[in-house]
């Protein structure tokens, strides 16, 4: 039976790779080419996936939201000096989600969330890997329309060729 999502959270490891390769394909001067968008830059847009998805895996691994939020805040301004800077802590870090994942047997736990925007609630673990998943897409989406502002093309993250990437075609009778 698929887990749905721990099957989201591996979509977005495989659509942020997808784009960072994309990225890596053209100039390096891409990642800090200021725009009029969401981000001033492709390089502030990736930090900001990353120390978002850095403070939800301590939440997840039961660090308080307050706590985890604060430390992540100097990461999310924080520019690095390439893709391969991006893609090896994006990689380093969805290894640690994999390591708590194995250790996770119950990810319909709840635990209560505190967060300074929105108020306290319950939180499901299944929730915070939808959310981890479904901001990346938000911002995967910022990143192609600023690359298509900077004249390049971007490239397919959508969910659907995730698929085709996990499961060979089944020939046609």
């Amino acid at each position: 039976m698929t887990n749905h999502p721990v099957e989201m959270f591996d979509y977005h490891i495989w659509a942020t790779r997808t784009i960072l390769g994309r990225i890596a394909e053209l100039p390096p001067t891409v990642l800090s080419q200021e725009v009029n968008s969401s981000f001033p830059t492709i390089a502030h847009a990736l930090s900001h996936m990353y120390a978002v998805d850095e403070m939800w895996y301590r939440i997840f691994t039961g660090i308080e939201m307050r706590k985890a939020l604060q430390d992540m805040m100097p990461l999310a301004t924080e520019v690095l000096s390439g893709t391969e800077e991006y893609a090896s802590r994006f990689d380093q870090l969805s290894e640690r989600y994999h390591a708590a994942l194995h250790q996770q047997t119950d990810l319909e736990q709840s635990m209560v969330l505190d967060n300074p925007y929105a108020g306290i609630r319950e939180v499901r673990l299944s929730e915070i890997l939808l959310h981890v998943a479904n901001h990346g897409t938000y911002h995967r989406g910022n990143i192609s329309t600023m690359l298509r502002q900077l004249g390049h093309a971007s490239t397919m993250t959508d969910y659907v060729f995730y698929w085709y990437q996990q499961q060979p075609n089944i020939p046609s009778a």
